[in-house]
């Protein structure tokens, strides 16, 4: 400690100011933020090394002298907190939140205006905003700029997305930070006609994860709420990152009125890669649960319409070959169906049975509803109409027929990004949904913005997105919503806000696939903000099973998909694939029929960005354990020690592991399944394949479950 207390000594020297220092509640983290040649600057330290150098803080007012010069730090306020807060869902059911805290009062004599500046230093990093206070000088503004800084002096290795205003549905590339602009230009980045290009020279998005010199380093934002996405402009030559603010498409990046705040901007650092994983800083930073009743939101698993429409077997969400059809207006009964219509009645059925026979407690049916003859045509003013159903869809049949069997209907709502639209419906959409018993909803926001003003991630859809979830809650409604801004930690305040896409999920297997690392790298990126709906679970990876025109081939062993139910975490997770699949591979589906997706505790066994992920979950209220393990296409050998297992139980564990001749392209069917007691001081060796992974269950037994069994081997495969 004294080395570091000297190091910052030499630093604020260095500087030829006064600085403000905090420090995190063990001490390893340092914040100095002070004011030179009237600019405000803050600088990070972890472990006595700094990882963030002079870094700019400031903001710029459009038509007139912003926040950003001729500032002085006029007066500092501290405070500390350590409390342990429940969740509703979650991967632990419990959550510390300590921190050591200092909100910075800068002032700018010249335009008498104040911009504050909230400090919070974790054990696992830092989180600051912008607080805009009432003042005579400042009624209203619109934000062209935030020109915070994050200047890191080290050429990392950053697992990036290219900057993009609409969708974060890219592939990620792995490079030097000097190297991401002839990285990015290699790949083929645009997929679909509604994307917008970050405006910058060299933009990347946000969560960044960053690899080199020791150290992870992880750059998000938390509590998102009425202000813009943050994306990041990078400096490839200097190695510095600054704010680039999702703007509308008049250019303009926020219109606030204080008192108001900006997102929290965080930074998680560890020199072990698990730590990043096991953060729960972004969660911290937003507000507590602001639903009274939580006793309806149900984490769940659920089948759907949905992967038929993708595998190439020829199923559609239309109902009839229509292309000038009107929602509201068409007699659709008048139409002809085209045949090929998945969500009909029988075919809805099958699935509701499927899910009530393997206890699944949802069905998801998209295509249920006017609209999709010609959803794929953007910008029309009344695309879809959310309570008027195709008629091969009974309603009331099918809601009564899911009750019937203990299964409930998971509601699709499909905008094609007409969010204007939505909101108009939206009352009528939710009661809807209350009369005919779904109490689950997933949106979607394909295509470009209307209003036409806008982009996917500005401060106006933004706060769209949030207006959902919270009248949702309203009629205790569960969201899951697609193609929506990146989350960041707001399901705290709003649990019933389940989960989320906003990346590139498994649908895109059946378009080209994913990379093999694909899953070794969103839960250090896209999962930092939040759960999202990845939709696990596909058994036929080869597409051209199915004999159709779809000859896709999913970058993945069938033992990585049950992997994925852990370690990409969600309280909403799909079981994708078709029911006959799971059918064929019935004892691998026991394993996805069996794991929860409520946890007590989680713990990280294993981690390396764009390499491995291996984590260990205990379900909530029984003491079982479950392990996933997800690895890139070198494969890896796992030597685990079950040591978080209770020192005084004993378990049956249950693996599903990758064969010795599994590889995900040329044999990714190929797995074995090994039974055997365990307890805490049992040790299992596992290698994974190339795109592969392994699944196990460790159930507590009694002395009567175990009579007669045999320990599980140490060798797996």
């Amino acid at each position: 400690m004294k080395k570091i207390l000297m190091l910052i000594a030499i630093l604020v020297t260095s500087l030829g100011t006064a600085a403000e220092e905090l420090m995190s509640p063990n001490r390893q983290f340092v914040l100095n933020t002070y004011c030179k040649d009237g600019i405000s600057y803050y600088t990070l330290s972890y472990k006595g090394r700094v990882v963030i150098h002079q870094s700019r803080l400031g903001m710029d007012i459009k038509n007139e002298r912003g926040m950003k010069d001729n500032m002085e730090l006029q007066s500092v306020e501290r405070q500390s907190k350590d409390e342990i807060w429940n969740t509703v869902w979650g991967e632990q059911s419990t959550v510390r939140n300590n921190y050591n805290e200092m909100l910075v009062h800068f002032y700018q004599p010249s335009s008498t205006r104040q911009l504050d500046v909230r400090f919070r230093l974790f054990d696992d990093g830092l989180g600051f905003r912008y607080e805009f206070p009432e003042q005579q000088t400042l009624r209203k503004f619109v934000l062209k700029n935030e020109l915070t800084e994050f200047n890191l002096g080290f050429d990392y290795t950053a697992f990036a997305l290219p900057g993009d205003y609409d969708t974060q549905e890219f592939t990620y590339t792995t490079a030097p930070l000097s190297q991401l602009r002839t990285e990015f230009t290699k790949k083929s980045l645009a997929h679909k006609g509604y994307e917008g290009k970050a405006e910058g020279d060299l933009v990347v998005q946000t969560p960044l994860m960053l690899k080199g010199n020791g150290l992870y380093i992880n750059i998000h934002e938390a509590a998102l709420v009425d202000y813009a996405c943050m994306e990041l402009d990078l400096d490839d030559r200097n190695l510095v990152l600054t704010s680039n603010l999702v703007p509308d498409k008049q250019g303009d990046k926020g219109y606030l009125l204080p008192f108001c705040t900006s997102p929290w901007r965080t930074i998680i650092v560890s020199d072990d890669a698990r730590d990043i994983l096991a953060s729960r800083l972004i969660l911290n930073l937003n507000e507590p649960c602001k639903i009274a009743d939580t006793s309806w939101i149900k984490p769940m698993k659920f089948v759907g319409v949905w992967w038929e429409m993708f595998n190439g077997s020829g199923m559609s969400w239309n109902y009839a070959d229509a292309p000038f059809a009107k929602p509201g207006i068409t007699d659709y009964t008048k139409l002809k169906p085209h045949g090929h219509h998945a969500a009909n009645t029988a075919n809805v059925k099958r699935y509701i049975d499927f899910a009530a026979k393997h206890g699944i407690e949802g069905v998801l049916v998209e295509g249920w509803n006017e609209g999709w003859e010609d959803w794929e045509a953007y910008w029309r003013n009344r695309q879809f109409r959310f309570d008027r159903a195709y008629p091969d869809f009974d309603v009331d049949g099918l809601h009564k027929y899911a009750a019937s069997k203990g299964v409930q209907l998971v509601m699709h709502h499909e905008t094609s990004a007409n969010a204007a639209d939505y909101d108009v419906q939206l009352d009528r959409a939710l009661q809807f949904m209350v009369d005919n018993g779904y109490h689950a909803v997933k949106t979607g926001y394909v295509g470009q913005v209307i209003p036409r003003s806008e982009n996917h991630s500005s401060q106006w859809m933004v706060n769209h997105y949030l207006h959902v979830a919270e009248r949702a809650a309203d009629y205790k409604v569960m969201v899951d919503s697609h193609e929506a801004v990146r989350p960041t930690g707001l399901c705290r305040t709003w649990p019933n806000w389940l989960a989320q896409e906003s990346a590139r999920g498994t649908e895109f297997e059946a378009m080209g696939g994913n990379p093999v690392d694909h899953t070794t790298i969103l839960p250090f990126t896209r999962l930092m903000g939040g759960p999202m709906d990845y939709t696990p679970g596909i058994f036929q990876t080869d597409l051209s099973y199915y004999k159709g025109s779809n000859h896709s081939k999913a970058r993945t062993t069938l033992c990585r998909q049950l992997a994925l139910y852990l370690t990409m975490y969600s309280p909403m997770q799909m079981v994708a694939d078709v029911p006959e699949s799971y059918e064929r591979f019935a004892d691998a589906f026991e394993f996805i029929k069996q794991v929860p997706v409520d946890w007590d505790h989680s713990q990280y066994l294993e981690a390396e960005p764009g390499d491995y992920i291996t984590v260990a979950r205990c379900a909530k209220h029984t003491g079982d354990w479950y392990v996933g393990s997800t690895v890139d296409e070198n494969g890896h050998r796992s030597v685990l020690k079950l040591n978080f297992l209770d020192p005084h139980t004993q378990y049956i564990a249950t693996v599903y592991a990758d064969a010795k001749d599994a590889n995900w392209d040329t044999n990714p069917q190929a797995y074995i399944i090994k039974k055997g007691v365990v307890d805490a001081k049992s040790v299992v060796d596992i290698t994974s394949a190339s795109g592969g992974g392994f699944a196990i269950s460790i159930i507590k037994a009694s002395k009567a479950d175990v009579k007669g069994m045999k320990a599980l081997p140490r060798r797996i495969n």
